[in-house]
């Protein structure tokens, strides 16, 4: 195979990861030890951003500081309704419908929720809000004057997070429930009033043998998403 498709031992390294993140939604109560963590933040550290701006900023929970946001969390979405500070998809249609109803059939099927069971499913909904048993969440949130270029460069860094958790054997979710009750997370963090919440991340260790953690969901061939425009230049010999 040509140099020029096979590309260095970093693109190895990079396709492994990639291909082997995935959400984790069932994690063990070990806490994540403070140098891997800081480990983990400096890796993320790395995303790009529009002129190097680097709007995100985040919160970090340990111990009880974890279990008293998750308590406030759960008890606060019985009695409050959605509220994201960037607006939420109005609607799921066509392929990208299909798409979200496969990722949580694939769920349900993992946790043995039959199809219809609206009461299971919910239950499953609200472990977002316990933060699936994580040791720790981390709330991105993004300078208020950057509007959605803020959102896009600390959606950056929360992808890069993930996969800097992954190379460290972490597991990790990124969670727009969490954002979705972001009065509620400006409340308990005391948030400045420049800061909007882009998305929490849960994470710790996986708990590998958890059902929830036992299936992959998979991606769009290109030809779904890419219009090629112009010839196609052949690689060289």
């Amino acid at each position: 195979m040509s140099d020029e498709l096979n590309g260095s031992d970093e693109s190895a390294v990079l396709e492994r990861l990639l291909n082997t993140r995935w959400s984790c939604r069932a994690f063990d109560d070990r806490p994540v030890p403070r140098p891997v963590i800081e480990r983990l933040l400096t890796l993320a550290q790395r995303s790009a951003s529009w002129c190097n701006t680097q709007p995100w900023q985040v919160v970090v929970t340990s111990g009880a500081e974890t279990d008293r946001f998750r308590e406030a969390i759960m008890t606060w979405v019985l009695s409050h309704e959605p509220g994201f500070d960037f607006g939420a998809p109005t609607a799921y249609e066509g392929v990208y419908r299909d798409r979200r109803r496969t990722s949580g059939w694939q769920l349900y099927d993992a946790v043995g929720i039959a199809r219809g069971d609206r009461e299971a499913s919910a239950l499953q909904g609200y472990e977002n809000f316990r933060l699936f048993g994580a040791p720790h969440v981390a709330i991105i949130t993004s300078n208020v004057t950057h509007d959605a270029y803020g959102a896009i460069d600390s959606g950056l860094y929360v992808g890069t997070f993930l996969l800097a958790a992954h190379s460290l054997g972490l597991g990790a979710i990124a969670q727009a429930a969490i954002a979705s009750q972001s009065a509620l997370v400006r409340e308990h963090f005391d948030l400045p009033v420049d800061r909007k919440v882009v998305v929490g991340i849960s994470f710790g260790y996986p708990d590998l043998e958890h059902p929830a953690n036992n299936f992959r969901t998979e991606r769009a061939a290109l030809e779904e998403i890419v219009r090629w425009v112009g010839p196609a230049p052949e690689l060289r010999p």
